[in-house]
């Protein structure tokens, strides 16, 4: 079998895969090694044989894939961290990139290690797939494939560390902290609302305040962030659908959408919840989900499409992945989106071919954007920059792709050039990419990995792991909580840049808070870590 596998290296990736994967999505204790563990399988596997390798083309294949997809989904949200408490979030993200940089440095003259294994083992306290792919990058353009084992194995070995330190850190803080999680839910569910999920109810108007004025004076005077959608006026039966100039009168039905607590605090408000109305099959409107297909759709806002206009429709729901988001008029729509529109059922077919609404479609790359904008990654990941006269270096196959993609996914679009990527055929490119990597990884540094614990010597890499995972987390923690007064929930979510540890937050709080830290530090965290890890395997 090892022969077989030895003279057949497609045979060889896609066994590592399959295998990595499928232990990859065994749970225990609520958490699992995802994709990561490809690169134990990989390891294991490459350990059987020091000549078991995989062509060069596979890694740089998958490591320029990977970042690229990383950058398009997270540019966006990486420039709008500059906003609010973007300065905050941001130094809060550096600091705590730094902080196990430099205990990791510290290690290096405490436990004597080399420099690969120093890099490899701050890559696995970051949790980061991307960091270490831009360190084994930098590696491998110096020629030794002993840098490239080392900063393996330290990965390898403080990635599982970190992971368990991290929760460990998150359950001890809690306690000492005395967090009551309900309690810090209930004061922040107004500006944090815990519930992922949208709603709508039907309000009855019963106040005579908000009669008579048009919906866009309502809308400002209140604050209200919710979508009102189609209204009965009262005494008949007929369904209209409401816009900027719309003004109830008492007794008007009125349907809502948005968050719970927004949408209890209107009808409040307003009058009173009432039953809801329906639009029957002999109405004039009906309500339909469909899929942002189109690539002229794609990266332009709902209000720029002006479909109260043209088409005397509203969009209520913005369906992306695996949530729902509220429709507003400056929500960017993306390839994938799933919009959830009411009109008049004379112009549903017209609406369809607006947004595409083609399976076929989606399921298909644009080649020519995808491509593009990968050449133009490697091409800046090729440009020499100079630190002095004798030290230069390049962004490589990760730092230009990630750079060149964080832009292109926040433009979304340069005139007819559609850079975004639909969201289910980002996912897919970037498994591969990720599992590509980590097989090519894995196999070429089974041996070094399989030798060093056969010394002990993995012995100290655990513990320098441990200890700065500790030292960093609990100081994370403790700062972001007493200091910048940052609520424990959401803090912990801003910590867990890591599935399993993100599910144990999730799990603890019991509520979607930590997400809320998650999505806000995750653009700051990859770019950071990708950053920091570089910089150490460039100078070190």
């Amino acid at each position: 079998m090892v022969e077989l596998l030895k003279a057949n290296p497609l045979l060889l990736l896609f066994v590592v895969s399959a295998l990595g994967f499928a232990i990859g999505k065994i749970r225990f204790k609520g958490g699992s090694l995802g994709v990561a563990a490809v690169l134990f399988v990989g390891l294991a596997t490459g350990a059987l044989d020091p000549d078991m390798s995989l062509p060069d083309i596979v890694f740089k294949l998958g490591l320029a894939i990977f970042v690229y997809t990383v950058g398009m989904s997270n540019g966006p949200g990486f420039f709008a961290s500059f906003q609010n408490d973007g300065a905050r979030n941001i130094l809060f993200g550096v600091g705590i990139t730094v902080l196990p940089a430099a205990l990791a440095l510290a290690t290096l003259f405490l436990f004597q290690f080399d420099a690969a294994n120093t890099v490899g083992i701050f890559a696995g306290v970051s949790t980061n797939t991307a960091a270490l792919a831009s360190v084994l990058d930098v590696f491998r353009g110096r020629g030794d494939p002993q840098l490239l084992a080392n900063a393996t194995v330290g990965y390898s070995i403080s990635y599982p560390i970190a992971v368990l330190g991290y929760i460990a850190a998150i359950g001890i803080a809690r306690r000492l902290f005395k967090v009551d999680y309900n309690a810090e839910a209930e004061q922040l569910s107004k500006d944090y609302p815990t519930e992922q999920d949208l709603t709508n109810i039907t309000i009855r108007v019963t106040n005579e305040a908000v009669t008579h004025t048009p919906l866009r004076d309502l809308r400002r005077q209140h604050n209200w962030d919710v979508v009102f959608a189609r209204f009965r006026p009262v005494g008949t039966e007929r369904t209209m659908l409401s816009n900027w100039d719309t003004q109830f009168e008492i007794g008007d039905l009125v349907k809502v959408v948005g968050n719970k607590h927004a949408i209890i605090s209107i009808a409040e408000i307003m009058g009173e919840q009432a039953d809801d109305f329906v639009v029957g099959e002999d109405e004039t409107y009906q309500i339909k989900r469909l899929f942002v297909s189109n690539p002229d759709v794609a990266g332009k806002s709902i209000a720029a499409l002006d479909l109260g206009q043209n088409y005397s429709a509203i969009v209520t729901r913005v369906g992306r992945g695996d949530i729902d988001l509220l429709a507003k008029g400056e929500t960017v729509l993306e390839l994938g989106d799933r919009v959830r529109v009411l009109a008049r059922r004379k112009d549903i077919p017209e609406l369809s071919e607006v947004f595409g609404d083609s399976y076929h479609n989606l399921s298909q790359i644009n080649l020519f954007s995808f491509g593009l904008g990968m050449a133009l990654g490697l091409l800046v990941g090729l440009i020499p920059i100079s630190i002095t006269d004798n030290i230069s270096f390049n962004l490589g196959f990760a730092g230009g792709p990630l750079i060149v993609a964080l832009i292109l996914g926040t433009l979304r679009r340069t005139g007819p050039i559609v850079w975004a990527l639909p969201y289910s055929a980002n996912h897919t490119l970037r498994q591969i990419g990720l599992i590509f990597l980590l097989a090519a990884v894995g196999i070429s540094s089974g041996g070094a990995f399989w030798e060093t614990l056969a010394q002990g010597g993995a012995w100290p890499i655990a513990l320098a792991a441990l200890i700065i995972v500790l030292v960093s987390s609990f100081g994370a923690l403790a700062f972001g909580y007493k200091v910048l007064k940052i609520p424990f929930t959401i803090l912990t979510g801003m910590l867990a840049i890591q599935p399993a540890v993100l599910g144990y937050a999730l799990d603890r709080a019991r509520n979607n808070l930590p997400m809320v830290g998650y999505s806000l530090m995750l653009p700051v965290s990859i770019i950071t870590k990708v950053v920091v890890a570089q910089l150490m395997a460039i100078f070190l």
